[in-house]
């Protein structure tokens, strides 16, 4: 039971938990584009290639690779492009790429816990109290850290090259020349 748990294992468990909760952060937080939307969203893209490149290292019963390995690799895609459209300020584009990446996630969840051979499912089973434990402290650390970033102090307006603050303007005019 416990001891099917390898490391790169947990960390793309650990991964996908995470990517699961800021995913759904980005998409039910009413404002976007802002500072706090960028960080979570840089926040849940790090744990979507973690999600992406552990997965590779984790083989299907009989040693190769199965149909999650080809969504790993559409993953990889989409979330790239979701980027590019982000950059681009291609907002219905970046929203579809990055919803669509969502939901594969949650598709990749769901065909995991199906099947009753598999981790998650057989550790839910034997060791209730240790999936609850591992759930928790995602959700506490994840809620915190959002906490954090939608609670960062807002960033002063941004000043166009020369251009000098009306402290610094004032200051100036009392200084010797």
């Amino acid at each position: 039971m416990l001891d099917r748990w390898d490391p790169l294992i947990l960390v793309h468990a650990v991964a996908a938990t995470y990517a699961l909760g800021f995913g759904v952060v980005q998409i039910f937080r009413r404002r976007k584009g802002d500072r706090p939307h960028r960080i979570v969203g840089w926040t849940w893209v790090v744990a979507m290639a973690l999600v992406i490149t552990t997965s590779f290292g984790i083989r299907t019963i009989n040693g190769g690779f199965g149909w999650l390995h080809a969504l790993s690799l559409f993953t990889a895609f989409t979330v790239t492009m979701g980027i590019i459209a982000a950059r681009r300020h291609r907002v219905k584009s970046h929203r579809s790429f990055l919803l669509g990446s969502y939901f594969g996630l949650l598709g990749a969840l769901i065909g995991v816990v199906a099947v009753p051979d598999r981790r998650i499912p057989d550790t839910a089973v034997h060791h209730p109290w240790l999936v609850a434990a591992f759930i928790a402290a995602i959700a506490l650390t994840a809620a915190a850290s959002v906490w954090g970033i939608v609670n960062l102090p807002a960033r002063g307006p941004k000043k166009a090259a020369g251009q000098v603050s009306e402290s610094t303007a004032e200051n100036s005019e009392a200084l010797p020349r």
